[in-house]
C-alpha cells in the first residue's frame, strides 16, 4: 500500500544540507583540470599554428598569450597539470587495492591539492 507521508519526506538529501568530502572535490577537480587542459593545449596549438602561419598571426597570437590573460590561463594550466598528474597517481595507487581507508584516503587527497599549489609554484619560479 503506498505511504501516506510521502510527501512530508524529503526524496534526497539536499545539496545545501549534505556535507562536501574531500574525495568528491577532489573528484570535481580532476574533471575540472582535464578540461582546463584542454582549454590550456588549444592555446597553446594556435600559438604554434599561427607562428607557423606568418608573422601577422603570430603577433595576434603571441600578444594574447603574453598578456596577464594569457600568463594566467598559462599558470593555471601548470596548476592544472600537476594536479591531474597527482590525481592519476592516487588514482594508480588505488587501483593496488590500497588506500581506500579514510586516514590514508584523506592524506592522498590532501596531497594532490597541496602537492599541486607546491609544485606548481617551485615550476613557476624555476621556469
Amino acid at each position: 500500500m503506498a505511504d501516506v507521508n510521502r510527501g512530508d519526506r524529503p526524496l534526497s538529501p539536499h545539496l545545501m544540507i549534505y556535507r562536501k568530502q574531500l574525495n568528491s572535490i577532489t573528484s570535481i577537480l580532476t574533471r575540472i583540470t582535464g578540461n582546463g587542459l584542454i582549454v590550456g593545449g588549444l592555446l597553446v596549438t594556435w600559438w604554434l599554428i599561427a607562428a607557423a602561419t606568418g608573422p601577422e598571426a603570430f603577433a595576434t597570437a603571441d600578444a594574447v598569450l603574453t598578456s596577464w590573460f594569457g600568463d594566467l590561463v598559462m599558470f593555471l594550466s601548470l596548476w592544472a597539470l600537476w594536479y591531474h598528474t597527482l590525481a592519476g597517481l592516487r588514482h594508480l595507487y588505488w587501483e593496488t587495492g590500497r588506500g581506500f581507508d579514510l586516514p590514508t584516503s584523506r592524506l592522498l587527497g590532501w596531497g594532490c591539492i597541496i602537492g599541486s599549489v607546491v609544485l606548481t609554484v617551485l615550476t613557476a619560479l624555476i621556469v
